[in-house]
């Protein structure tokens, strides 16, 4: 009897199944890659402001 075969396209070969480690759920904070834009943003914002308000050396 012949073994059945997919008919799918076939997958990658993958090193040690790290190639299917990213198609798992991932546990934990999920977070929009745009938020961290903009906090990181505001961030270097804010660090500006408070060298120019608030400088360190007179």
């Amino acid at each position: 009897m012949a073994a059945r075969r997919r008919r799918g396209a076939p997958l990658p070969a993958s090193a040690a199944g790290l190639l299917r480690f990213f198609e798992e759920e991932a546990k934990g904070i999920k977070i929009r890659p745009e938020i961290i834009l903009i906090l990181a943003s505001l961030l270097i914002a804010v660090t500006i402001i408070m060298n120019k308000l608030i400088p360190l050396i007179p």
